[in-house]
């Protein structure tokens, strides 16, 4: 099956309870969903053969025999052979190199779960970029990966520090890998991976990363027991990441970014419906469904406003904070359900289980974890107010009619904006599409020529205007976007957009000139959606394409099929 089958394993008789034992298990893998290899041209570089491994949730069972489930944690070792010139990096705590051999040697010495298992080999050189971090990246992305970063990390550690207790892991290196890596980040334990398109959007870039710092504390060193509540994970590390950035950009740059997530958050509602049972933190995980399908805004944001929520029970964030220390502490490196977390949370404030919190009408902790629906609460984001009420205020110009403020909303120059501003505005101008001819005409006048000098994250957010409004004389710029881009997050939510549309058969030309430099993975889950209500394509040489594992094209943390195109462009999320 897609999800590989079990193997068992009969222990002797004469086994005594307790005793120590070793099992050997001697297998070879092949292409497996877990293991993406890369000819040369899918590399920045063009230069050498690339691979990485991507496990969650459950795709390392194709990459090495394992316990594959959360709740199991284990120690690991590994030894890697490859030809000279490529090196191999592991999300491990030790490594070393015998060069003569060409072989590495790995060893993780805290326990964690299959899925943190990774490995990455390529052409990638680092530098250091503080005293316990360092980037590691193609030789022509590296310049930019250390003029992005260096210094900063090791500030977001010290307040995560600050916050939450030690950073246990040692070290923590990122690595960027080439745009095929199929989601935004993957918090591998000592060894970030991250996708380097993300590279050109500073805003992004740091909220990504700091996501991921926040998972060495909630998801890799307590994690959640069961994939049925990821919320454990996601929830804790997105309130986390929102302390460190209210700690090191304060307060109003969180509120911005919070007020952006929480506007994708109630889009994907609208698209799902309010009664969707994917929409509860505690989601059934029905037999032979991938967990990745679970993963969604909800796990994120509605795991986000449940946290924040216990800590305005306690009236100050510090309080939390120490509460937070306390439960890492006490649960590192094991596995919990949130039972787990809110028997601490009650016993860590006594005073908050004599009022019966967890039964306060219409807040029950119960119905937080269990109602379908929005979230119970959401947080006072009143002092991000000086960021949003200026997209609050340019996108009421733009969409009252008459249009008779077209000369005020001109005026206002979107390069002097935040990145999470003006994705903001148009996100709600890509709610509001199909606008009429009138503005979507003076939309591209005021803002066109800004718009393509700036970060992808941007650009891609008006292409998606102009191809839901059917914009043809923007429409070349759609074609130079695409033919540009080899990542997922860049060119699916325009395809399906396209595809939506009256633009299929312009979709088709550019995807067949396009095709060859893009991931085989990328090709087919396009083609998928070009084959949509078509008779079947025309041939395609997918000599590369792996027909027999569909899990491999849909391996992304946030399921395609589940959210659609909306979505994809909404849950740009880290792991």
């Amino acid at each position: 099956t897609d999800y590989g089958s079990s193997l068992t394993v009969s222990l002797p008789a004469a086994l005594q309870p307790h005793q120590p034992f070793q099992i050997i298990v001697r297998y070879t893998t092949a292409d497996g969903p877990a293991i993406w290899w890369l000819d040369p041209e899918l590399t920045y570089g063009n230069a050498k053969p690339f691979v990485f491994t991507q496990g969650h949730s459950v795709c390392n069972r194709s990459f090495f025999p394992c316990f594959d489930t959360p709740a199991v944690k284990c120690t690991y070792s590994a030894t890697v052979k490859a030809p000279a010139g490529i090196q191999v990096l592991m999300s491990a705590t030790q490594s070393s190199y015998l060069e003569e051999e060409g072989v590495y040697q790995f060893y993780m010495e805290y326990p964690v779960p299959a899925y943190l298992v990774a490995l990455v080999a390529g052409d990638l050189i680092h530098a250091d970029i503080g005293p316990r971090s360092r980037v590691w990246a193609e030789p022509c992305l590296l310049p930019t990966a250390i003029s992005k970063l260096s210094g900063i990390v090791e500030r977001w550690l010290t307040a995560a520090e600050s916050l939450y207790g030690p950073y246990i892991w040692g070290r923590y290196d990122i690595v960027f890998l080439p745009p095929s890596f199929p989601i935004v980040a993957m918090e591998n334990p000592c060894l970030t991976f991250i996708i380097s398109s993300i590279l050109e959007s500073d805003e992004f870039l740091i909220i990504d990363v700091i996501h991921e710092v926040a998972h060495s504390w909630f998801g890799n060193a307590v994690t959640n027991a069961t994939w049925e509540e990821m919320w454990l994970s996601e929830g804790l590390a997105t309130y986390a990441q929102r302390r460190i950035t209210t700690e090191t950009y304060g307060a109003a740059f969180t509120c911005l970014e919070t007020a952006f997530r929480l506007d994708a958050l109630h889009r994907q509602m609208k698209l799902l419906g309010e009664d969707n049972p994917v929409s509860k933190l505690q989601v059934k995980l029905e037999p032979g469904v991938n967990p990745s399908n679970l993963m969604n805004l909800f796990t994120y944001e509605k795991g986000y406003c449940f946290v924040y929520y216990l800590s305005q029970l306690c009236g100050d964030p510090r309080h939390f904070d120490s509460f937070l220390r306390a439960y890492i502490e006490k649960y590192k490196f094991t596995s919990v359900v949130a039972q787990d977390l809110l028997d601490s949370f009650l016993n860590f404030f006594p005073e908050l289980k004599e009022q019966c919190v967890e039964s306060k009408a219409g807040l029950e902790f119960e119905r937080w974890l269990n109602a379908t629906g929005p979230p119970l609460a959401e947080p006072d984001l009143s002092q991000g107010s000086s960021l949003t009420r200026p997209v609050e205020t340019l996108f009421k110009l733009w969409t009252t009619e008459p249009l008779d403020s077209v000369a005020a909303a001109s005026s206002v120059d979107l390069s002097k904006w935040r990145t999470f501003q003006t994705v903001l505005f148009l996100d709600r101008l890509l709610d509001g599409s199909p606008l009429p001819h009138e503005v979507i005409k003076k939309l591209s006048e005021c803002y066109s020529s800004q718009l393509d000098s700036m970060n992808a994250e941007i650009r891609i957010r008006w292409l998606q205007i102009v191809v839901r409004n059917d914009y043809y004389p923007d429409l070349y710029k759609v074609r130079r976007f695409l033919e540009n881009q080899m990542s997922r997050m860049y060119t699916i939510p325009l395809y399906e957009d396209l595809c939506t549309g009256t633009l299929k058969s312009f979709a088709l030309e550019i995807f067949y000139q396009t095709q060859n430099q893009l991931h085989p993975n990328l090709r087919k889950t396009i083609q998928q959606i070009l084959s949509q209500g078509l008779n079947p394509l025309p041939a395609i040489d997918t000599t590369a394409v792996t027909t027999d594992t569909p899990a491999m094209v849909l391996e992304d943390k946030v399921s395609e099929a589940t959210n659609g195109a909306i979505s994809l462009r909404d849950v740009n999320v880290s792991a």
